[in-house]
């Protein structure tokens, strides 16, 4: 089981015992740093206490289970209002959303697509963009965020 996989498990419950859910877990390596990231959400909005709250709460479980043998720092975030959508059950939360779809290789020119989310199936991603409605295959698509309209 991945890292990622083992800390959502011990983590979900004490996330949750603290009013928020657990959007995501994430284990990176930024430059000869490693970083150990949850990502929480709650109805109204996450604040500084709802993160600082989970990390006492989490410091000493991440002790005893010991999931990572290197050195790392522990972080707690809000999963933020443009967040990255990962899983099938994210895009379908989601459904009829602002997104942006940030593509590998540019169409027509972009290589980031305004629009909104009409589809998802199996990696294959259909927004509305404008007066056209575009999938996008699973092999085109970076990365799925929300997207904030003012």
């Amino acid at each position: 089981m991945k890292i990622t996989e083992q800390v959502a498990q011990f983590a979900q419950p004490i996330v949750e015992a603290n009013g928020c859910s657990l959007w995501d877990v994430e284990y990176v390596r930024e430059g000869s740093e490693r970083f150990l990231r949850l990502y929480i959400e709650k109805e109204g909005g996450v604040d500084i206490s709802d993160c600082e709250a989970i990390h006492r709460a989490m410091d000493p479980v991440l002790d005893e289970k010991d999931p990572i043998a290197e050195s790392y720092y522990f972080e707690v975030c809000s999963a933020g209002l443009e967040r990255a959508l990962k899983r099938p059950g994210d895009f379908a939360r989601f459904m009829g959303a602002a997104v942006t779809v940030k593509l590998y290789r540019p169409r027509n020119g972009l290589k980031e697509i305004p629009g909104i989310l009409r589809g998802y199936d199996d990696g294959r991603v259909t927004v509305e963009a404008g007066k056209e409605t575009i999938t996008f295959e699973k092999s085109e698509v970076a990365l799925v965020r929300l997207r904030v309209e003012f």
